[in-house]
């Protein structure tokens, strides 16, 4: 991949990765939650989810999507129903302290991971990518590039949304601050569904 293409597409997925969405709002009040060592595995896994999702994106998946339109609005349908799932969970949330809360826990790697496959912010950063940086000339080494690069941009950019929380930690140790922190976090988390639903 030339030098230029190569900037182009590590600016995109800074861009795309750092910027508000399901993911990083789930991170932001994890890492508010649990600290930041609890919320790694959710990290990871986003990283994960995505760049699989990238994968299966460019090996096909979004024309076959194309071609079934049942199967995509399916897939919205499942994703929003999981995405509303967890604004209540996150709008129900009450542990920030280790032993307060003790059936409260961030997401595993694997539900973070399964949650890209139903996150519209998700599909719509991946599918642009395709289009725009998969070259066709050289499919298989594009994708390889495109897959390498969110890799290594996604791990630390949504890290940073965990860090955010984290840094509200002292802020949210009162209980009421932390109430209404968690229910303006899962609003704010289910809101994110607007534009799929427009």
């Amino acid at each position: 991949m030339p030098l230029e293409n190569l900037f182009a597409l590590a600016t995109f997925a800074l861009v795309t990765s750092i910027s508000p969405g399901p993911s990083n709002v789930m991170l932001m009040t994890s890492g508010a939650n649990f600290g930041f060592a609890r919320t790694l595995p959710q990290v990871l896994g986003i990283t994960v989810g995505f760049t699989s999702l990238l994968l299966g994106v460019g090996l096909g998946l979004g024309a076959l999507f194309q071609a079934w339109p049942a199967l995509s609005t399916g897939l919205k349908i499942i994703g929003a129903a999981y995405l509303l799932y967890l604004a209540w969970r996150i709008a129900l949330s009450r542990s920030i302290a280790p032993g307060k809360g003790a059936s409260a826990r961030p997401l595993s790697i694997m539900e973070s991971a399964l949650f890209q496959w139903v996150n519209p912010k998700a599909w719509i950063v991946a599918l642009a990518a395709v289009a725009v940086y998969m070259d066709a000339a050289a499919p298989w080494a594009s994708l390889a590039w495109l897959c390498a690069v969110f890799a290594l941009v996604n791990l630390p950019a949504v890290s940073v949304w965990a860090g955010f929380g984290v840094a509200l930690r002292g802020f949210l140790a009162h209980p009421g601050r932390l109430k209404v922190f968690n229910i303006a976090m899962g609003a704010l988390l289910a809101a994110t569904l607007w534009p799929m639903l427009r």
